[in-house]
């Protein structure tokens, strides 16, 4: 049974009930014996999932915010964090809740206590070990009516205990913003980016003036036809879906499947969204499979550096038999979204390599071999902003 420590005295004795309409960003809201638990999968598509990494990626709340308007000074978010921790890799940052007034980053925290999962790469094996919620206080905020965000932690699952405020509190009016909903995988999650509003797509949505709704999944970019009706049920007005590393680091499939199995999902899409806007994206440059195959395995040799590695286990010459890499993958998305587009003008392609390529790699390159840095995240969003959502591009002011 998890025990909760009692927080501190609060100068924020007024408590509101977190209920859907205080969320952005989630897709479902699951009651626990301790509050709530934002998902961004519906609960027809965890029925059908049996990958314990889909389920953990899932419930880390990538791109979920609370978000209400107020004239308080002090709130009082009690959290109940789910942390990771690696069996010989160098330990994982806290994550961070970053609070946003009037769209502005004003304040971050992180909680301490919490859960534990303690993940074996190399068992395959996972434990899980109850801990104690936390309070996360911002106080000195301003004493006017504004709109407040807290973007939850994308790398470590947050159960919402209560919510506490010196004001009362109502959900934002709608803005009339449009609505992105992008799909990916741990780089679109937020891998190793500086806080959740810092990870590539929210740095993209907020330079685009869009709501964001983020399915990037770590290691679960993998076409599941689940995921593609979660995809076309979710309202939006903007879709972007950027695919091919998980396929490659899993080695999930040859091309033989890959191909029907992006028009599957591409079909699947379009039946809730005929002619919305759909980007599909290729993935970033990553070297070590540009040309080798999966899967990718951990290499715990600079564990003693303080980092983890990884590694391309494929052979090469493999690409003759239908294996995937990532230079196949980009060609096959490439020709099947020009195909498509002669009967779908709505239909886009990017290729990833113009928002990472390889003068980036050379500058900034990827720490563990797969994930982007947190100065990487930005120059990804900025791009992605200066590419899809200017004039001209595939969700510009004409989209």
């Amino acid at each position: 049974m998890t025990t909760e420590h009692t927080p501190t005295p609060a100068t924020a004795p007024l408590s509101t009930l977190i209920t859907a309409d205080l969320l952005r960003g989630a897709l479902d809201l699951e009651r626990t014996a301790h509050g709530v638990l934002p998902h961004r999968l519906p609960a027809s598509a965890r029925a059908q999932n049996v990958d314990g990494q889909l389920a953990m990626a899932e419930s880390q709340p990538s791109g979920v915010r609370l978000a209400f308007r107020t004239r308080a000074t002090v709130v009082e978010l009690d959290t109940l964090p789910t942390k990771r921790v690696y069996v010989g890799a160098p330990p994982r940052p806290d994550g961070v809740y970053d609070l946003l007034v009037d769209g502005r980053l004003a304040r971050q925290a992180s909680a301490t206590g919490g859960n534990t999962l303690t993940i074996d790469m190399t068992a395959g094996s996972a434990e899980h070990r109850p801990g104690p919620s936390s309070t996360l206080r911002f106080a000195g905020l301003p004493e006017r009516l504004k709109d407040v965000e807290i973007w939850l932690p994308y790398n470590e699952t947050a159960e919402l205990v209560a919510l506490r405020t010196d004001a009362l509190v109502e959900p934002i009016p709608d803005r009339g913003r449009k609505v992105w909903l992008h799909h990916g995988s741990s780089i679109s999650h937020g891998s190793d980016a500086a806080s959740p509003t810092a990870t590539w797509p929210a740095l993209a949505a907020s330079l685009g003036g869009v709501d964001l709704i983020n399915l990037g999944l770590g290691g679960s970019a993998l076409l599941d036809p689940f995921t593609a009706r979660a995809l076309r049920d979710t309202p939006a007005d903007l879709i972007s879906v950027k695919t091919g590393i998980n396929l490659v680091n899993a080695d999930l499939m040859r091309l033989r499947a890959f191909t029907p199995a992006v028009h599957g999902f591409l079909d699947t899409i379009r039946e809730g969204h005929p002619t919305t806007p759909l980007l599909v994206v290729s993935p970033i440059l990553c070297p070590i499979h540009e040309d080798t195959p999966g899967p990718s395995a951990p290499d715990f040799s600079s564990v003693s550096e303080g980092r983890l590695r990884f590694v391309a286990t494929g052979d090469p010459a493999e690409r003759a038999g239908g294996k995937l890499t990532l230079g196949v993958i980009r060609d096959e998305l490439a020709r099947i979204v020009e195909q498509r587009a002669a009967d779908d003008p709505n239909l886009y392609y990017l290729d990833g390599r113009d928002l990472y390529g390889e003068a980036d790699f050379a500058e900034l390159p990827l720490p563990d071999e797969l994930h982007p840095d947190a100065a990487t995240h930005r120059r990804m969003g900025e791009r992605f902003a200066d590419r899809a959502f200017a004039a001209g591009g595939p969700f510009g002011d004409g989209a």
